[in-house]
């Protein structure tokens, strides 16, 4: 694997190491759940995304912003001003643009430019379902992080990710992380999304990937279990690593109120302790 100076890779293991955290701090701002005084505000859903960003940002070894909640709402232009004040002020904090492309060779190579060099994201997420020529684009921007959905948290997930695929019964999920793991990963910085609803799956992926860091959704709201998803996705011998598990809804809108940076602070800290205490008994 080539190694890349300050790599998302590299950013990822300093941020393990320093922050002391894996949780990752998604940013899914609806307009309708900001507070009233941001309600209307010309930048409102920068300035909520901020104030919680400057809350979290010791207890996080990633930052998730979504680019749907801002692309519905036109406001693109409050997406690259929040990466570029994450970048800015925290720059020891991977930022992930969750957008999920999946398209043609010639389409990704613009989804890549976007992801980039608009935005300045460290890393995109990408559907996988189109073949490597339809991520191999994402992997010539030296350095930036490729993570392909393998086994995602929402229930419909199912229909397609685990029909068995082979004669022994391997289901399309695992093929996805063994190609991933196997023939994708040239550049060293392809991550893998895993929910962690599905903690018997985080398993079977890490055994397959390795060392490979996995993006873990489906904490918080969506109810994952904190302790089945770290001791399924942890590496052996490598405790409090490996894994950026993502919380976005139940920090976002812990509180409705002109106190909501507060609230999700607290929210982020019980998370974030909770990810530690079950790191420290896979040690």
């Amino acid at each position: 694997m080539n190694s890349t100076s300050n790599s998302f890779t590299q950013q990822l293991q300093s941020a393990w190491a320093s922050q002391g955290s894996m949780l990752c701090v998604g940013f899914d701002p609806d307009p309708k759940r900001l507070p009233l005084a941001l309600q209307g505000k010309s930048e409102g859903m920068y300035e909520f995304c901020r104030e919680i960003a400057d809350a979290t940002a010791d207890l996080v070894c990633s930052f998730k912003p979504q680019f749907a909640y801002f692309a519905s709402q036109g406001a693109e232009t409050q997406l690259e001003k929040l990466i570029k004040y994450l970048k800015n002020t925290y720059p020891h904090i991977p930022v992930i643009l969750d957008s999920k492309r999946g398209d043609i060779g010639s389409t990704a190579e613009h989804y890549a430019l976007e992801a980039f060099d608009r935005y300045g994201a460290d890393a995109v997420t990408v559907n996988p379902y189109m073949g490597f020529d339809s991520i191999e684009p994402y992997l010539r921007h030296p350095g930036k992080g490729v993570i392909v959905l393998c086994r995602t948290s929402n229930p419909g997930g199912s229909d397609l990710q685990f029909l068995n695929i082979t004669p022994n019964g391997e289901p399309l999920y695992l093929h996805v992380a063994k190609l991933a793991a196997e023939h994708w990963n040239a550049s060293g910085q392809i991550s893998l999304v895993v929910g962690a609803t599905f903690p018997e799956e985080i398993a079977k992926v890490r055994t397959i990937v390795g060392d490979m860091p996995l993006l873990i959704p489906g904490v918080g709201a969506q109810g994952g279990d904190i302790q089945a998803t770290v001791s399924a996705g942890s590496i052996p011998n490598k405790p409090g690593t490996g894994m950026m598990v993502n919380s976005s809804r139940a920090i976002l809108y812990a509180s409705s109120g002109n106190d909501f940076a507060d609230a999700a602070r607290k929210i982020a800290q019980n998370t974030r302790d909770a990810l530690r205490v079950a790191a420290a008994q896979q040690s």
